[in-house]
């Protein structure tokens, strides 16, 4: 397929380590009160950086302390955790926003 480039599924490689979206699933159903998350990973200087966005269940105050750890246990690295509103249907939970064109 002309054009195509990557990887066709979610999975990538953070600091050495891959992430699945099997971990990010984990992550929602062990901390009670999210809706759904997906994690962006970005470039921060030279380094790579996590950040999951998560949404909460209605009437919900998921802890943020307990997902970081929850995503430190899952992925073996540290992220940041940040709740967010109105997250996109679009299915995906890994979103990977590193430009490798430079």
């Amino acid at each position: 397929i002309k054009g195509w480039m990557g990887r066709a599924d979610q999975r990538t490689k953070v600091k050495g380590m891959f992430v699945d979206p099997k971990q990010i699933d984990a992550v929602v159903k062990s901390v009670p009160g999210i809706a759904r998350a997906r994690l962006v990973v970005a470039r921060d200087g030279a380094s790579d950086a996590m950040k999951l966005m998560v949404e909460a269940q209605s009437g919900a105050s998921p802890d943020l302390a307990a997902i970081a750890a929850a995503l430190a246990a899952q992925t073996k690295l540290k992220g940041e955790v940040e709740i967010a509103t109105g997250l996109p249907n679009d299915g995906k939970v890994i979103e990977d926003t590193r430009d490798y064109s430079k």
